[in-house]
């Protein structure tokens, strides 16, 4: 069902992917491939599939499995390509990109922790038929 904690959860972490494609705009990494832009879109679709896959809590949780993955390669990246910034006080937004794939990861742990709740809730209302 839409209305459960968990989907809150996932919208935050769809949301998070969104503003890191607003953000990622500039982030040049290995030449011109806009890999952030294409991994936020990736996500965002994934992040929508497991929304709307509600009574499939199996997938629910697998997507978010494959979304927490995906966030943790963008935060090495993201956080390779801080590294490799140059400039200093003058460039404020320095190092915001890998905040949102931080943001999502958590949002996505906790997706799962209730999604499993609402799991062992359901298994447990059928032994008590």
């Amino acid at each position: 069902m839409l209305q459960r904690i968990q989907t809150i959860w996932i919208l935050l972490s769809v949301l998070a992917a969104a503003f890191l494609y607003i953000t990622g705009q500039d982030v040049e990494i290995f030449g011109n491939a806009p890999i952030v832009s294409i991994a936020s879109i990736v996500l965002v679709l994934i992040g929508a599939f497991s929304l709307f896959s509600f009574k499939n809590r199996k997938r629910q949780i697998m997507l978010n499995n494959i979304s927490i993955i995906i966030n943790a390669l963008l935060i090495g990246i993201l956080v390779y390509w801080v590294q490799n910034l140059s400039g200093g006080i003058d460039f404020p937004e320095k190092g915001i990109e890998p905040v949102f794939p931080l943001i999502a990861v958590i949002c996505l742990f906790i997706a799962n922790i209730f999604i499993k709740k609402d799991e062992r809730l359901v298994k447990s209302v059928d032994r008590l038929r």
